[in-house]
């Protein structure tokens, strides 16, 4: 049985993808847009084309680009078309463009291409991270992606792989080997970063605690951190004691609490702390 998002859970849904969108908007028209940075889907098409085309700016571009791909979707895709992909699609271009319009670039901000680079990978990298994470996306080659697992069996991952090294390569003959050398880093960082980023925005300790206290400790979990807690009945293989274990789930805030809490009724508690970045269930992501 599925549960009905209230309006504040929908509220909140909506917020992250407009934040998403716009710190990933910025990443494109700040530091892509002005080092020619064509790091492969819709926004790198849109780079190589304001380059051909200097009359139109490249938030246009990613407009066009997206509305095509848009009613590409919609054609084979049909009813199973996502609004979210939707909005996202078109609002990614409204936002680039406004930024465009308030903070003109003719040349980058800085005259350091590297640190050019990383800014340009780690905001959209973040940007895409906040939008993934709530499931949506941000339209694009993800349309693409739609497609190509409706229509063939061609492996959607190496397909996107393919269309972003593609673009990447341009760069070579439309700029220079510098420009196309560092797109090629970018490319990679980027393979890379929006997955650690997911893993750090949902990143739980996993705790296990064998303690002479664990009644008050398990107190300490509901009352103090609100959280619960499994507790299982174990036996010491060296000291055959009867022990009870505890485990549970945390924030790392409240994992750090927990530690200070234990040490101050039990500091010879045994804990172990296990990172986690896929904790599904009540309390933490949906099923």
């Amino acid at each position: 049985m599925t549960t009905k998002k209230s309006f504040k859970d929908k509220l909140i849904w909506f917020l992250i993808l407009n934040a998403g969108l716009i710190v990933t908007a910025a990443g494109i028209a700040l530091f892509k847009t002005p080092n020619h940075f064509a790091l492969g889907g819709t926004s790198g098409l849109a780079i190589l084309l304001a380059d051909v085309f200097p009359s139109l700016h490249m938030g246009t571009f990613m407009f066009i680009i997206n509305v095509a791909l848009l009613v590409l979707g919609l054609i084979f895709v049909g009813k199973d078309f996502a609004f979210g992909t939707a909005y996202s699609s078109v609002m990614l271009s409204v936002y680039v463009a406004i930024i465009e319009f308030f903070v003109p670039l003719k040349e980058p901000l800085t005259h350091d291409p590297l640190l050019e680079l990383v800014w340009a990978v780690i905001l959209p990298a973040v940007g895409s991270a906040l939008v993934f994470n709530i499931g949506a996306s941000t339209g694009g080659t993800d349309i693409v992606a739609m497609i190509l697992a409706r229509h063939s069996s061609l492996p959607i991952g190496m397909a996107l792989l393919a269309t972003d090294a593609v673009i990447t390569v341009a760069t070579f003959w439309l700029f220079d080997v510098a420009t196309g050398l560092y797109c090629v880093l970018g490319l990679i960082m980027k393979t890379f970063l929006v997955d650690l980023v997911i893993d750090g925005i949902n990143s739980r300790k996993y705790i296990t605690i064998i303690s002479k206290e664990p009644e008050t400790i398990e107190r300490f979990i509901i009352e103090r951190l609100n959280r619960s807690a499994t507790i299982s009945d174990a036996e010491g293989a060296y000291s055959h004691q009867h022990e009870k274990v505890i485990t549970t789930v945390l924030t790392r805030r409240q994992a750090v609490m927990l530690r200070n809490y234990i040490k101050t009724v039990d500091d010879s508690a045994f804990i172990t702390m296990v990172n986690s970045s896929q904790i599904i269930g009540k309390g933490f992501s949906d099923i």
